[in-house]
């Protein structure tokens, strides 16, 4: 536990630069076209509304691709992230974008003390909370950052989706891994990214941890905010089951043999009341 923050720190690091390179990130397409989105904000504007005017902040925002597709919907972004080298990356990504975006390095449970101020907005993206060991502290922490009446939004994959056996090659959708918190992390060693990429890495290992979404909601109430969206998606911005899923458009992908047996993503939404 006392290592896992510098494990998943040099990993992050290290792909920080391939990532930005990697097509599938879309630099050239923010840094070209001036209403360019990324494809997770574009699936959740219906969901967000109008954001226009509100001060946000993008908690675990790697390198900002998101961040500023939030700017570009009128919001004043803030992105913080724990790896120096994603921070980099992002802020180089925001000049060629023209986006007037403010990017801070630091462990997301320091967010308070790295952060001035209140957020009307608390986003958080796909696959952040499983790098974090402890989802209650995360909720404390979300609430801490957001302003009386502000919303915590997060789209995040489903902790039925992480708990997946990913090596079955026979079709079978089947449950291997953790579904609830564990205090001793998941511990992989993958030697490539989720990203087109030919960059050999160097540091493959990470530290992780499923939460439930039991967990998950308990956490957010327990903070002291009101729960006013639960919603749970058939599909995924990401091939997450190579050979048995489909892309279904907006690069969105989903089962395709019975996709509705799995819940394959979701959205929480929770305000901080005035009173």
């Amino acid at each position: 536990m006392t290592d896992y923050l510098d494990v998943n720190r040099a990993n992050w690091d290290e792909r920080a630069a391939p990532h930005a390179a990697s097509p599938d990130y879309h630099v050239e397409d923010f840094a070209t076209d001036p209403a360019y989105l990324s494809q997770v904000v574009r699936f959740d504007m219906p969901r967000l509304g109008d954001i226009a005017g509100l001060r946000g902040v993008h908690l675990q925002c790697h390198i900002g691709t998101d961040t500023i597709s939030l700017s570009r919907l009128g919001a004043t972004m803030t992105g913080l992230d724990f790896s120096g080298a994603s921070v980099e990356q992002a802020r180089a990504i925001a000049a060629r974008a023209g986006a007037d975006v403010t990017f801070v390095q630091s462990d997301v449970y320091a967010a308070r003390e790295a952060l001035d101020g209140e957020f009307d907005l608390v986003y958080t993206g796909i696959g952040a909370l499983g790098w974090l060991p402890d989802i209650t502290r995360w909720a404390r922490t979300v609430a801490s950052l957001l302003a009386p009446g502000g919303r915590l939004f997060i789209r995040e994959g489903h902790p039925i989706l992480w708990a997946l056996d990913y090596d079955r090659t026979d079709g079978v959708i089947a449950l291997s891994e953790p579904y609830f918190e564990h205090e001793e992390p998941q511990i992989y060693d993958e030697p490539g990214t989720y990203v087109t990429s030919d960059h050999q890495f160097q540091h493959t290992t990470t530290h992780e941890w499923n939460h439930g979404l039991g967990e998950i909601v308990t956490a957010v109430l327990d903070a002291g905010l009101t729960l006013t969206g639960l919603e749970e998606h058939q599909s995924v911005p990401w091939d997450a089951l190579p050979g048995r899923m489909r892309e279904i458009g907006g690069g969105e992908h989903q089962l395709i043999e019975k996709p509705s047996r799995l819940p394959h993503t979701y959205t929480l939404q929770a305000r901080r009341l005035t009173n």
